[in-house]
């Protein structure tokens, strides 16, 4: 990790750890005035339970033009972004992404929906409806091991980072605590529960939160829905394609349409938000992420809506081109995100 990154978010924490004005904002201060110096580990640990709500930047006397210049969104912002790319699995990979998100992401949508394209002529003789365009057989073959992929790659990164920051054998109470406080998004609730300062500094809003959660949980019902697919196929023998009113359609149109809004929410409030306050130079690959995901959302709708007609080939090329980027870049996106995040509070939870 980057010295000199680690070195100004250390110098701000003990400043912070010696005002203790901000102890009750999130569960960034309480970790934080648990200690009395920071080790690497410590700082990565505090950088990854911060949700980067800016309260605190916006309450602090001690922001410019005072001498000491505090802005620990953006220091612990800058430690984050750099343990996301010094944790990934490769790390080469990583580092790619964020200094070229965009182009990464486009670039692989693009190939993999012509690789989809190009694989038609596997398409089963009979086959009904996507299945006549793309056999079920390809789709495995091909969606199997970018499936197992990423889990292999965000599993090697979680131990580095249990291991970085000095944490203890993980207990069923401890994840428990972490998947309720995720599950709810309580640190972007703000010091006093107002929300977060993310557009305006005088605003107080759940907007943020909100899009997050809606990000999250369209992304949870979409997984649900393939998984409920997959047990329709295999074990009731009920194979596709399904009806509007079975399982899977409404979990799966559900859910891409609270990605589609959460995700065109958080690219508005990223537009609206102080770059000053985030990680330097991590724009455009959150940018790039949270576009991916809404893209995702937008073309299963667009692929739904017109799956009777003669675009449907095409439609499909992109969907499954964007779905197979998305798995395959998850472990060195912003998506990685919210596993360190989990990682991050039942670290916090073994602490208290």
């Amino acid at each position: 990790m980057q010295t000199d990154l680690l070195q100004e978010a250390r110098r701000q924490a003990e400043i912070c750890n010696a005002c203790r004005y901000c102890e009750g904002y999130c569960s960034v201060f309480p970790a934080l005035h648990a200690e009395r110096a920071f080790s690497d580990g410590d700082l990565t640990q505090l950088a990854n339970l911060c949700h980067n709500c800016r309260g605190c930047y916006y309450a602090c006397q001690y922001t410019a033009p005072h001498e000491f210049n505090l802005n620990l969104p953006q220091a612990l912002a800058n430690v984050r972004q750099d343990s996301w790319e010094d944790l990934a699995f490769p790390r080469a990979a990583g580092k790619a992404f964020q200094k070229s998100g965009v182009m990464i992401a486009l670039a692989a949508v693009i190939g993999f929906a012509l690789l989809f394209w190009a694989v038609r002529a596997l398409a089963t003789q009979g086959g009904e409806g996507f299945y006549a365009v793309l056999s079920h057989n390809a789709m495995v073959a091909i969606f199997l091991p970018a499936f197992l992929f990423p889990l292999f790659s965000i599993a090697i990164s979680l131990r580095r980072y249990w291991r970085q920051v000095g944490a203890q054998r993980l207990k069923a109470v401890h994840l428990v605590r972490a998947f309720g406080q995720a599950a709810n998004m309580r640190n972007l609730k703000g010091g006093h529960g107002d929300g977060c300062n993310f557009e305006d500094e005088d605003r107080f809003s759940q907007g943020r939160r909100m899009a997050h959660q809606a990000v999250m949980y369209g992304f949870l019902l979409c997984f649900a829905s393939t998984s409920v697919a997959t047990v329709m196929h295999y074990v009731l023998n009920m194979p596709a394609p399904y009806p509007l009113w079975s399982l899977p359609k409404l979990l799966g149109v559900s859910g891409g349409l609270l990605l589609v809004v959460g995700c065109v929410e958080m690219v508005r409030l990223k537009l609206r938000a102080d770059t000053s306050l985030c990680a330097q130079g991590a724009f455009g690959g959150e940018i790039a992420f949270v576009g991916l995901l809404g893209f995702v959302g937008l073309s299963g709708l667009v692929l739904y809506g017109l799956g009777q007609t003669a675009a449907m080939p095409v439609l499909l090329a992109l969907h499954l081109g964007s779905v197979l980027a998305l798995f395959l870049l998850t472990p060195f996106t912003k998506m990685a995100h919210g596993f360190y995040r989990l990682a991050a509070l039942a670290a916090d939870s073994q602490r208290q």
